[in-house]
């Protein structure tokens, strides 16, 4: 006998909120308009260089193309179903922030500073622009981290909306953050007057976006994505570098005052990168030995390079 219910209907289960995406408000709307005109004022400048054969612009260009062929080439194992373990994705990872870090140090801040002073400045006068510069780098990463939707592959989602995308496209988004400072690193530094030097920094992070182009697509395909979708998302995620690097020459060519606070920028969103997202994840399995290991090995390999080529 079926039982009959008194009271009224049940009400629908409505979704939760956080899966439901909200219009955007005017300031968010004022915020993408100010930013399309920033990257049409960009864009221009970077068309411009390139055709008019300015070699800093082109210098960028092939700098960032280099990096994100050397994203693809680490993702490339992924097709042939290669396996490793997890404590040679710690090191690897290891490796990529030692690489980083010391970019950030000779490759960066040390030109940033020489560049302060060429323009005038004092000691204290670099110290604290560059430093400034840093801070502000590192805070306009964090402001992008948390307002763009995104996951990482330990943390989950993060920004607002997250729930919203679907989530290849937020590993997408997260990837991209995180090459994005490297891509623009690149384009700042080919920018400055040490063009020997920003090519040993797009060689050195060429060569940690290999293990990092490896650890990416691995990543995906133990998340449950197939070999194709999972080295395509990683070839993906290395095509923001050239972007980044033509636009950070772009940057610079509207002020020669910019320079310093461009280079410091970089190295503190490098720096942030570091800090908040590879180092965690390469110590999360127990394997800090490891990563700790490769962080050495990642710092020397670039600081020898930074000097062979400078």
């Amino acid at each position: 006998m079926p039982t009959i219910h008194s009271g009224p209907p049940p009400a629908a289960t409505a979704p939760p909120p956080s899966s439901v995406p909200r219009p955007l408000t005017w300031r968010q709307w004022l915020g993408l308009a100010i930013a399309a005109v920033g990257a049409a004022v960009l864009a221009s400048q970077a068309l411009q260089g390139v055709w008019s054969n300015d070699e800093r612009m082109r210098g960028a260009l092939v700098g960032g193309l280099m990096a994100a062929a050397a994203t693809a080439l680490g993702a490339l194992p992924v097709l042939l179903s290669q396996k490793f373990s997890q404590r040679t994705h710690d090191t690897m990872l290891g490796f990529g922030a030692g690489v980083m870090l010391a970019a950030s140090a000779f490759s960066l801040v040390i030109p940033a500073i020489a560049a302060a002073r060429a323009q005038g400045a004092g000691p204290w006068g670099a110290g604290g622009t560059v430093g400034a510069g840093i801070l502000l780098g590192a805070f306009l990463l964090l402001w992008i981290d948390r307002a763009v939707p995104h996951e990482h592959f330990v943390k989950g989602l993060e920004g607002p909306q997250a729930r919203a995308f679907k989530r290849a496209w937020l590993f997408v988004l997260a990837i991209t953050l995180h090459n994005l400072p490297e891509g623009l690193a690149i384009g700042v530094a080919f920018a400055g007057p040490d063009g020997v030097g920003a090519q040993a920094l797009a060689a050195g992070i060429s060569i940690q976006d290999v293990p990092e182009g490896m650890v990416v697509a691995l990543a995906l395909r133990g998340v449950g994505y197939g070999r194709w979708a999972s080295a395509g998302l990683g070839l993906v995620s290395g095509l923001i570098e050239p972007v980044a690097a033509v636009a950070g020459v772009a940057l610079i060519g509207l002020s020669a005052g910019l320079l310093p606070w461009g280079l410091a920028a970089a190295a503190g969103a490098m720096l942030y990168v570091i800090s908040h997202e590879i180092i965690p994840e390469s110590h999360r399995q127990g394997h800090e030995t490891s990563a700790t290991a490769g962080l050495m090995l990642g710092f020397v390999a670039m600081m020898l390079l930074d000097t062979a080529l400078g």
